[in-house]
């Protein structure tokens, strides 16, 4: 009898559904038992939330403090998890030999990459009720309308930073993936305007931090969640990088 799918036929493999659902829950459990992922995924960003909010480094912008914070903090939360999280833990997952054995079943890179897709979107709600409570108790008052807005354009950074931590992972040596992953992770939080809004930097810096997914997620983060709209231009580009990411990492992706 098969144990992990009893209601699936006798003697036929269960279908790619139920394979991708079973390893996105096996990648999710393994995530938030891990106090490493945890910090990464809950404590930094609720850092980086409070000092935004106690220092005046978004003032004069027309919002309060936190207003202006909360939405780039929840794109970081996206970050922090598809893209740091997911690819040290899937280089090493690669080296110790763990993804090898899994391309021999059935799943496929492409059941591997929307695993971990369902991890991360599975943590990623837990990362938006503990931060959405915190800067709730210290101000917050999003833009109602684009509450609803900015659920599905989180998924889709999501969906982005996955795939592009996925490429680094199977396509480097996993220390080069901590590396990679660990360096892009303080570029696009301080640089990258995922936290804070382009408008901050030199106008030649703000030109290239538009085309970044980072600076497209968080100024879409920021319109919804402060104005309620959809920013066209920044839907674009973050499209175009989860095309071109989810492409390259399902091609490209090495299982050792």
């Amino acid at each position: 009898m098969n144990t992990l799918f009893p209601d699936a036929p006798a003697g036929r493999p269960a279908s790619l559904s139920r394979r991708v659902l079973s390893q996105g829950k096996y990648e999710a459990s393994t995530m938030l038992r891990n106090g490493e992922q945890l910090v990464l995924m809950i404590v930094m960003p609720l850092l980086g939330l409070i000092a935004l909010a106690v220092t005046p480094i978004l003032d004069g912008m027309g919002q309060s403090r936190i207003n202006i914070a909360t939405p780039g903090i929840l794109a970081l939360c996206a970050l922090s998890t598809a893209f740091t999280g997911q690819g040290i833990a899937t280089g090493f997952d690669r080296r110790y030999g763990v993804l090898r054995f899994m391309s021999t079943t059935p799943l496929g890179r492409t059941g591997l990459i929307a695993g971990k897709v369902i991890a991360v979107l599975a943590a990623l709600v837990i990362q938006v009720v503990v931060i959405s409570t915190v800067a709730a108790f210290l101000g917050w008052r999003p833009e109602p309308a684009g509450v609803l807005l900015g659920i599905p354009l989180l998924v889709l950074g999501a969906i982005t930073f996955t795939a592009l931590g996925l490429l680094i992972a199977g396509t480097v040596r996993p220390e080069a993936t901590l590396a990679i992953t660990n360096l892009g992770w303080i570029l696009f939080a301080a640089l990258g305007g995922i936290v804070l809004p382009a408008a901050t930097f030199s106008a030649s810096m703000a030109g290239v931090v538009d085309w970044l997914p980072s600076g497209a997620l968080g100024t879409l983060m920021r319109a919804a969640l402060i104005e309620g709209r959809l920013d066209v231009f920044a839907i674009v580009i973050l499209l175009a990088w989860a095309v071109a990411g989810s492409v390259a990492a399902t091609k490209w992706f090495k299982w050792n």
